[in-house]
C-alpha cells in the first residue's frame, strides 16, 4: 500500500516527554515531506500552540495542513487560509461555564492569544505550559466571552472528570461533542466536530483517499481520526483500550514511535518504488 499522508497527534505521540521532536522523528518526517508526502499535524492545542511545531517541520515549504483544536480548525500552512472553521457561540460557552458550577470543575476556553479563566488552578497551568499561553483570570466569564469561541474545557482530577463526562455526554447528546484529551481535560466543540471528521474534510478537499491515510495518536480524543484512517497506529504509552481500536501499536513517544512508522511504512515503500 501507498501512503499519501500521515497524521499525527502531538502530546505523547509526536513529542517527547519535554515537549520536543527527536531527531530521529525529525529527519523521518522531513524524508516523507520530501519524497511527497503530506504531514499533518492534529492536536487539541489551540492554532497559536502549533506554530512552532509547524515551523521547525517546515511545513509551509511542503504546503501541508494542521488540525487545531481537536479538528476545529483546518489551516493551509502555506497560504495560512482555514480550509474548515467550527466554533460555538458566546451563548453555548456561557452554558457550558455554568454547566461546570453544577458539576464542581473549573471552566476555560480561549479568546485571542489568552486562556481565559474565573479562577486559576493546577489544570489551567498545565494547559498554560502546553500551549505557551497566558491565563487570564477574569471576574466574569460571561462578560469575558462575548465572541464564538472554537470550544471549551472543564478541568479537574480524573476521577471526578470521569464522572462528569459520563453525565454531560448524555446531557449534550446531539448538541455538542465531548472528549477527554488528557486525563484532566474534557473538550467540548460543535457536534460531529473532531479528528476523525476534519480529517475527512480534509482529504476529500486534496483528493486523497483515506486508504491513503496514516493516522498516528495516543489519547482518547485520537480514537475518530485512527478509526477513520487506512492505517490507525496507537503509540506504546497509549492505553490498552486505545491500543486495542488500532490497527497497529507502534514504540512510545520517548522511544521514537512515530520515526519507526514512518521508515516502515512509508519510507520503505517510497524506495521500494523507486
Amino acid at each position: 500500500m501507498t501512503y499519501k499522508m500521515i497524521v499525527l497527534d502531538l502530546d505523547d505521540t509526536l513529542l517527547r516527554d519535554d515537549g520536543t521532536i527527536s531527531s530521529r522523528n525529525k529527519q523521518a518526517l522531513m524524508a516523507a515531506q520530501e519524497a511527497g508526502v503530506k504531514v499533518v499535524l492534529a492536536s487539541g492545542r489551540p492554532t497559536y500552540a502549533m506554530k512552532a511545531l509547524a515551523e521547525g517541520l517546515d511545513l509551509e515549504r511542503f504546503g501541508s495542513y494542521i488540525l487545531s483544536f481537536n479538528g476545529a480548525k483546518i489551516i493551509n500552512w502555506r497560504s495560512q487560509e482555514e480550509a474548515f472553521s467550527s466554533t460555538l457561540t458566546p451563548q453555548m460557552a456561557h452554558a457550558l461555564y455554568e454547566m461546570s458550577i453544577e458539576e464542581g470543575v473549573s471552566a476555560l476556553t480561549y479568546v485571542g492569544d489568552d486562556i481565559v479563566t474565573v479562577a486559576a488552578n493546577e489544570y489551567t497551568l498545565i494547559e498554560s505550559q502546553i500551549t505557551g499561553m497566558k491565563v487570564v483570570e477574569v471576574s466574569s466569564f460571561v462578560e469575558a466571552v462575548q465572541v464564538p469561541v472554537v470550544k471549551v474545557l472543564m478541568v479537574a482530577e480524573p476521577d471526578k472528570l470521569v464522572l462528569v463526562e459520563k453525565k454531560l455526554k448524555v446531557r449534550l447528546a446531539g448538541q455538542l461533542n465531548v472528549m477527554r484529551s488528557k486525563p484532566f481535560f474534557l473538550e467540548f466543540t460543535e457536534d460531529g466536530v473532531n479528528k476523525g471528521t476534519s480529517l475527512n474534510h480534509l482529504i476529500q478537499q486534496l483528493g486523497i483517499e483515506r486508504s491513503e491515510v496514516i493516522a498516528m495518536g495516543d489519547g482518547y480524543n485520537d480514537v475518530a481520526m485512527l478509526e477513520f484512517a487506512g492505517l490507525g497506529v496507537a503509540m506504546g504509552n497509549a492505553p490498552e483500550e486505545i491500543k486495542q481500536l488500532a490497527d497497529y501499536v507502534t514504540d512510545t513517544n520517548m522511544n521514537d514511535g512515530v520515526a519507526k512508522v514512518v521508515e516502515e511504512f512509508l519510507l520503505r515503500d517510497l524506495v521500494q518504488t523507486t
